[in-house]
């Protein structure tokens, strides 16, 4: 069943890959349990199919990362991406579109915690395997206040500037 407005959000763990040790973060990929990461918090949350892909890597990041600051101007504490890759991938990911100090690019590379949220994509038949649907929400301390998600092959709802509007 797909998670809807006023849902919690399900528990489970993303990976997040970590270059510069902090406490509590080693450097490589660590776990970050979902629950505990939106508790008291005003999130963003965007889904995409997958990392370095023509759309994901040309519009829905960028838009993110373009406007992270008017996001968190109006009280969003953290932007995190979600996708079915590894926390490697997720990491060169991010280098690669500068989204370091305003997204947080997390891998759920075996799908499961896009299972809980019944947002899977069968991508198999072209060679992708099974990926995220394209979406994004407004979460508030673990509560699903907005939810866009995109038609097959869209991008329509799921921008920042959509967001933006709805924060």
């Amino acid at each position: 069943m797909t998670i809807k407005v006023g849902d919690r959000l399900p528990a489970g763990t993303l990976w997040e890959f970590i270059e510069e040790e902090t406490p509590g973060c080693s450097i490589g990929p660590n776990t970050v349990d979902v629950e505990k990461s939106a508790a008291g918090k005003k999130i963003v949350i965007f889904g995409l199919p997958g990392a370095f892909t023509p759309t994901c890597s040309a519009k829905h990041v960028p838009s993110y990362v373009q406007l992270a600051e008017q996001l968190k101007a109006k009280g969003v504490d953290e932007i995190w991406c979600l996708s079915v890759n590894d926390a490697f991938v997720m990491g060169a990911w991010a280098r690669d579109e500068g989204t370091k100090g305003k997204v947080r690019m997390f891998g759920d590379g075996s799908a499961e915690y896009t299972r809980k949220l019944g947002l899977e994509l069968d991508l198999i038949a072209r060679g992708m395997g099974v990926r995220m649907q394209r979406f994004s929400a407004l979460v508030e301390d673990g509560v699903v206040k907005t939810l866009n998600i995109e038609g097959p092959g869209k991008y329509e709802v799921s921008d920042a500037q959509t967001m933006l509007g709805q924060v």
